[in-house]
Parts: C-alpha cells; structure tokens; sequence
C-alpha cells in the first residue's frame, strides 16, 4: 500500500489533484491524522519534511518512515510538473481569449462596442472582478469608458483618474502598472478603489498608438497575480490594442465607403431627377398657361362665360396647377434628402435647417414632411434661430404629424407654416 501511495502522486497534471495524492501519501506512510502541505512555517509540535521549492509537509500524530525522502523528491518534482502545465493551461486561454476578441472585432459580425468586448474577455480570463478600460482625457487624466463586472457597474463608468496623479506618468506613457492592494495603494486615487485588492493596468498600446489602459483590478483580499499571469495578461492587451485598431480602421473605410455612395446619390438625385423633376414642372406651367389663353379664345363669343373658362377647362387648368405645386414640394423634398445625405455619417449634422430636423422628429415621434424654401441656413441670423426653434416646439405640442415649412427669402424675410398655418414669421433684416 505504502508503494502505492509514493506511485500515485504525479498520476494527476491537476495542481489540486497532485497535492492531495501528496499529502494522502504522507499521512498512509506516516500514519498521520493530518497531512498539510504550506509554504509558510508551523510552529506546531509536528513532524515536518522539507518539500524542495513549494514549503513543507506538516504531519500530525505521525512517525517518521524512511520513505519520507522519497516522498519528498517525487512530491517536488510532481508539483514541478503540475505548475508547469497549470502554466501552459492559463496560456492556452488567454491566446483564445485573445484570438477571439480578434475575432469578434474583425468578423463579419463586428462587437457594438469593441472597448467593452475587451473589458468582458480580460475580466473572465484574469478571474478579476471588474474588467476596465480607461481612455485618456483632454485635460491630461484619464476616465473609464467601459467597464465589465459580475454585478451592476455603478458608479465606475465616467470615473476619472485626474491629471497629476502619480500613476498617470505611467499609464500615459504605455507601462505596465501592477497594484498588490487598490484600497491602500496611495497611487490610486479614485474612489472605487477601496473595492478592490490586486490589479494590473496594462496599456492598449500599438503601432506607437496608445487607445487606453486595460485595468483588472480582484476583490479586496483577493488572490495577487502570479508573475505568468501579468505576463500573459501584458500580451493578451497588446494583442487586444492590435485588433482596436484594426476595427477602428475598418470602420473608418465602411463609413468612408457609405459616405462616397451617399455623395453620389446625392449628385445623381441633385443632376438628373430635380432636373428633371424641374423641367416637367416648367412644361405643365407653359401647358396651362397656353390651355387658358386657348380657353378664353373659345369663350369669348359665350355671354355666359365672357372673359372666363368654361368649368371644364378651369378643373383642367387647377389640376396643371395642383401637380406643379406637388412638384415643387417634391423638389424640396429632394433637396432636404440631398442635405441629410451630405451629412458625415454618425456624426449629427449642423446647421439650422438640421436643428429643425431634428427638433420636429423629437417632438412628433416620427420625421414628419418638412419643406424648406430657400437658403434656411444662410438667410436666418443666429439669434432669430433659438426663437423659430421655440416656435416650431409649441406648434408642434399635442401634433402626432404634421406638414411643416420653412420659408427664408432676403426680402420677405422667414416664415415658418405648420399644417397651412403661419406659425411665426420675421421680416428681412
């Protein structure tokens, strides 16, 4: 049996496996009560045996056996065994975990927010408890934008790291920061720091680049970080940076891509279909005015329609009329389509024509049909704007749709017309 037990220990790559076949070993070949391996010293009245490179076997009720050497020997070189494939276990998931964040930034279907993708994989990989990006500030600190934790976040997103804090020197020059305890560390300056024990704040830094800091911070007490998980987690935020910006340039291409093909629809709606659109409208206005001349020519000898046409010409004649006004509000249309088009996209585009966009969506609940006649933007003075805003808000209070226009001419000044009525108007300066 004794042999049995010294065969044991090593069967197992398991850390946990490998010393418990350890000290089960050590108390059959002792006949101990207990058997605890420690790194640290024990003053206990207890038989001790010297594991080379991991502490001692503390042996209770005991008698020393010969084969307590050999226990030794094959004890050390099992647990040499064990943290060596303990190692290459933890190596193999943060490559995983890092390949696939790459692959959730790069594939086809791209992460919403890349900076919490990383945050949520590190956290999950580094067993912390909260997974934090931090991103520099225009005032020389640093805030976190992004933050994954087994619980609510709270208050940790938007917390700032501000400019002269000693660790800032560090983090914004692309260092790696490792923190034995967050809550007692004067370093860390924030107040969620008392919430948290070990941490490591890596760079997110490529290409000469630095995007943030990948902050992993265990609970209070928690276990340190071993000298192999700081170096893995040091390569898995290099590795992360990289495929930031990869997506980020990706991104730039597809919103340049959906930029370019907005510019030419934009110039094909403008050079072919308003054109067009245009001169239909000046053929139906030559056609109705040549209809009604031809109209009074008929019935100027009728007493009863002197100097006027008959009924049917005239509902000919308001019909030509109807569709070059429908025309008209369609070329407006157009034109108002050609400007959000032009517009950079994700990015809210500016201007006074845009604020009234935007402001009549926002208080209907749905983009209602606005026409805008004349150069809005360049006929109305900046401190007429926030008075038409205001106006445009309180025509359209209790309106779940309504047919807006905005009138701008040098001379006649701005109109604004919400459902056929003047709604506020101002003369031309």
């Amino acid at each position: 049996m004794r042999l049995d037990a010294l065969l044991a220990i090593g069967t197992d790559l398991e850390l946990a496996a490998t010393v418990r076949h350890i000290v089960d070993a050590a108390a059959e070949l002792t006949g101990s009560r207990s058997a605890v391996l420690e790194t640290g010293p024990c003053d206990a009245p207890v038989l001790h045996v010297p594991v080379e490179g991991y502490g001692r076997l503390h042996l209770a009720g005991g008698r020393p056996s010969p084969a307590l050497d050999v226990l030794a020997a094959r004890a050390s070189a099992a647990l040499a065994g064990a943290h060596l494939y303990e190692a290459a276990r933890q190596r193999e998931r943060w490559i995983e975990g890092a390949a696939a964040v790459t692959t959730a930034l790069l594939g086809n279907g791209s992460s919403a927010d890349p900076l919490m993708t990383v945050a949520d994989r590190a956290r999950l990989l580094a067993d912390a408890a909260a997974g934090v990006v931090l991103q520099p500030t225009a005032e020389g600190g640093m805030e976190i934008v992004a933050a994954s934790t087994y619980d609510d976040p709270g208050d940790i997103v938007g917390t700032t790291i501000r400019p002269g804090s000693a660790v800032l020197v560090q983090l914004l020059g692309g260092e790696p920061v490792f923190i034995d305890d967050s809550a007692t560390d004067p370093r860390m300056t924030t107040h969620v720091r008392h919430r948290f024990g070990p941490s490591m704040m890596l760079p997110l830094q490529a290409d000469g680049r630095l995007i943030g800091t990948l902050a992993l911070p265990r609970r209070h007490a928690g276990r340190p970080y071993t000298e192999t998980e700081k170096h893995l987690a040091v390569q898995f935020a290099s590795q992360a940076a990289v495929a930031l910006l990869l997506a980020d340039a990706r991104h730039r291409r597809e919103r340049l891509a959906v930029y370019e093909d907005r510019d030419r629809i934009a110039r094909d709606l403008h050079d072919l279909v308003i054109q067009r659109l245009f001169a239909t409208g000046m053929m139906l206005q030559a056609t109705g005015r040549r209809a009604a001349s031809t109209a009074l020519r008929e019935t100027g000898a009728e007493d009863d329609h002197a100097g006027k046409p008959r009924p049917a010409d005239a509902r000919a004649l308001r019909a030509i009329d109807t569709a070059v006004t429908e025309l008209e509000a369609t070329v407006e249309q157009i034109r108002t389509a050609i400007f959000r088009l032009q517009q950079p996209p994700a990015e809210p585009p500016s201007g006074l024509r845009a604020r009234l966009l935007r402001e009549a969506a926002a208080a209907l609940g749905t983009q209602p049909s606005v026409r805008f006649t004349g150069p809005v933007d360049a006929l109305v003075p900046d401190h007429l704007a926030p008075t038409l805003l205001g106006a445009l808000r309180e025509a359209l209070a209790g309106l779940t749709d309504a047919d807006i226009e905005v009138f701008a001419d040098g001379r006649k000044g701005v109109r604004l017309t919400v459902n056929g009525r003047t709604a506020w108007e101002a003369a031309a300066e």
